[in-house]
């Protein structure tokens, strides 16, 4: 039974990182330089998952986080040509580049992470219910 939580604990974690991934996505959706300064637009993360097979228990095994992938999408480019980060040359010349970032995408994503997270919860729940209920029995 204590397996069972170490596998719905291990699901909240990766739901957790899942989640604050996607509200930095958000927070940057008009980031257009990098932490240096430079002219370069926010590119969005996304979470990737893998089964932890250090946490398994009659067919069931917990999740860990494998990787954060950085997004390759273009960028979109807006035509402003007073704008300082405007591309001074090349074929954007007097465009800007603005994060790819999809609000929608990242609001179901946030929405599937809380989702789970609360499944997980109720699995925490039900099984502390039942360890309970076996105590009860046996006392």
């Amino acid at each position: 039974m204590i397996s069972s939580l170490d596998i719905s604990t291990s699901a909240l974690v990766a739901q957790r990182v899942r989640l604050n991934t996607v509200s930095g996505n958000i927070a940057n959706m008009s980031s257009l330089t990098d932490e240096t300064g430079k002219a370069t637009p926010y590119k969005a993360r996304q979470v990737v998952f893998q089964t932890d097979d250090e946490l398994t228990t009659s067919g069931a095994s917990g999740v860990k986080v494998s990787e954060i992938q950085t997004d390759d999408a273009e960028p979109l480019h807006r035509y402003q040509p007073n704008h300082p980060l405007a591309i001074k040359e090349g074929k954007w010349k007097g465009y800007v580049a603005y994060p790819n970032v999809n609000l929608t995408e990242q609001m179901v994503d946030a929405l599937e992470a809380t989702r789970a997270y609360e499944a997980n919860i109720g699995v925490m729940e039900i099984t502390k219910d039942i360890g309970r209920e076996s105590l009860s029995i046996i006392a």
